[in-house]
């Protein structure tokens, strides 16, 4: 039962915490800036077609954030916070080291870290999964859905332009 309940706490915590980013991308709840706003801060970033990639970070954070906080369709909760959180680490954190403090991975990391945790471990007793007997196949979909979020984010990588290298007279053949 301690265990159950510790899921349930983790999931409710982390889940609406993490819709609640989702919302402000998608509607623009709690000061978010809604999909237009976020397209056009993504598209700052590179990344082509921006309201693509805008609405795909608004609804992996909202829906993943849903389906984790209610223990539903486990792992695809858990798949899509770690999606938005890898995403968030590659195209903004990543280059400020590790620290929350210097806006670092720290904070999304161990966002993922549970999302893929709570993957791992299930949905606990108190999720709608236990109440409605669903279970998707293990580990098959947890599989399937590490290799299609990798390739997401390989996606959005590549789908921004590449810059220019230029030298300067020094690096110049003559």
């Amino acid at each position: 039962m301690s265990a159950d309940l510790g899921l349930l706490l983790l999931r409710l915590t982390v889940g609406l915490l993490i819709a609640g980013h989702g919302a402000q991308k998608l509607f623009g709840w709690f000061g978010g800036h809604g999909l237009a706003g976020t397209a056009g801060w993504l598209g700052s970033m590179g990344l082509r077609p921006a309201a693509l990639w805008a609405f795909m970070a608004a609804i992996s954070e909202f829906g993943g954030g849903v389906l984790l906080a209610l223990g539903l369709l486990n792992p695809l909760g858990s798949l899509g916070v770690m999606a938005a959180m890898l995403m968030a680490i590659s195209m903004v954190h990543w280059r400020n080291g590790v620290w929350a403090a210097q806006a670092g991975i720290e904070f999304p990391l161990t966002n993922a870290v549970v999302a893929l945790t709570l993957a791992l471990a299930g949905p606990g007793a108190y999720s709608l999964d236990a109440a409605l007997n669903l279970a998707l196949p293990e580990p098959a979909t947890l599989i399937v859905g590490v290799i299609l979020v990798s390739l997401g984010i390989i996606s959005a990588l590549l789908s921004r332009p590449r810059q220019r290298v230029t030298t300067g007279a020094a690096g110049r053949a003559g």
